[in-house]
């Protein structure tokens, strides 16, 4: 196979092969970075999408909300006086978003926009005997709904079916009241008379603090207790890429006339953080490449110091400067290329081991590992550059040698 490589080819695999040692020690290097960038970065997508899933698996990626309660302040002319100097703000109360029917008709004709549902959100009392919980009442299209937040698999009693006068609670709310499916619990919202619903279904959030407070009921059903007949007080949405929520969001404002808030706006201080984290790990990046950049220079430069008598007897014999540059640009991109592509295994060898070992107490995984086989190809092909870009120094050094100063030297 060598010989029918051009000349750089097999001149370069050449003295790949003579230095042996070397090149098994820098294809070690490469293989070592490229399997921390590999592991590292895997580890880090999975870990921030499965931690912003389970953020955003109660909550939409973006809202519209009704605009608040603003206290006007007095007027007065010239001739009259004016002693309230202080505004007290005013009280929010539960309202409906404005010819929101037209919005969602808006909302639903977007590309960009997967899933938009009207609801009803209210704080709501339960009873049950002698014990009375506060509850946050969400009244629910189910079929669209529960493509934003999927509570049929979070079912643990009973079913999601909403039909009338249908209830779902959660687990520990479930506890406190001493009901389970099919029992009646007694509602009491705005409209301040108490309805009787029956549970329908049970679900487990996995955090205690929303299984303690989360209830569903129909849309209509929710509009009666609140005494909001015919309006929402939120439309909820997901999009197809969740890192473009805000844009979204902004779009949506910009051409509907109401305010949308992204998941970014909500969680700032969770995304500031996520985009902290990802910063720093793209300079733990950096600092391993520029680590294996280095390591790829300086053993091409030993190379090109002890391989100076072959450098100056390949250009008496008729070498140009041009061939044993990409000799040695050769070398560079065949060591970043092969390290990579062991660094690749590595890497997925050490996500299979971490996968299988670590463990929670129930035996279950920590988080899904999703691996991405495009970082693979990126990751080769940056690391090939990055032996080609680090061959390019001693690549000049060679070309320039004197071939009888390197011959007598």
């Amino acid at each position: 196979m060598i010989a029918w490589l051009p000349f750089e080819g097999v001149t370069a695999i050449r003295f790949l092969r003579e230095g042996r040692m070397q090149s098994a020690a820098i294809l070690s290097g490469v293989a070592i970075g490229v399997g921390v960038i590999v592991f590292m970065s895997t580890m880090l997508t999975s870990l921030q999408g499965n931690f912003i899933t389970r953020v955003l698996m109660s909550s939409a990626h973006i809202q519209i909300l009704p605009p608040d309660e603003v206290t006007r302040p007095l007027r007065a002319d010239s001739s009259s006086i004016v002693y309230a100097r202080v505004v007290q703000p005013s009280t929010q109360r539960l309202r409906s978003i404005d010819q929101w029917q037209t919005v969602m008709t808006q909302l639903r004709a977007r590309s960009d926009i997967v899933v938009a549902t009207p609801t009803v959100s209210a704080a709501a009392l339960a009873v049950h005997g002698n014990v009375s919980r506060s509850i946050a009442l969400s009244g629910i299209e189910p079929e669209a709904y529960f493509r934003i937040v999927k509570i049929p698999q979070y079912v643990t009693a009973g079913d999601a079916t909403l039909m009338g006068d249908g209830l779902l609670i959660g687990s520990e709310l479930a506890h406190d009241l001493g009901v389970s499916v099919g029992d009646q619990v007694n509602v009491l919202a705005a409209s301040a008379t108490p309805r009787a619903l029956t549970v329908s279904g049970i679900f487990d959030l996995g955090n205690k603090g929303a299984n303690q407070r989360s209830t569903y009921v129909t849309l209509r059903t929710a509009q009666a207790l609140a005494d909001l007949e015919g309006g929402v007080t939120s439309i909820d949405m997901t999009v197809a890429d969740l890192y473009a929520a805000r844009t979204v969001a902004d779009a949506v404002t910009a051409s509907t006339g109401v305010h949308a808030e992204s998941w970014m706006t909500t969680n700032a201080q969770l995304f500031s953080t996520l985009s902290a984290q990802e910063m720093s790990f793209a300079t733990i990046e950096a600092f391993v490449g520029l680590s294996v950049a280095f390591g790829v220079a300086s053993v091409l430069i030993v190379s090109v110091i002890q391989r100076s008598q072959d450098i100056g007897i390949l250009r008496a014999m008729g070498a140009t400067q041009g061939q044993i540059l990409r000799v040695f640009l050769l070398q560079g991109s065949l060591l970043g290329g092969i390290g990579s592509m062991i660094g690749t295994v590595l890497g997925v060898g050490a996500l299979w081991c971490f996968h299988a070992l670590v463990r929670l107490q129930d035996g279950s995984a920590l988080f899904p590992v999703v691996v991405k086989p495009a970082m693979f190809g990126w990751v080769v092909c940056l690391a090939t550059v990055t032996g080609f870009v680090a061959a390019a120094l001693p690549a000049l050094k060679a070309a320039r040698l004197d071939p009888v100063e390197a011959i007598h030297g």
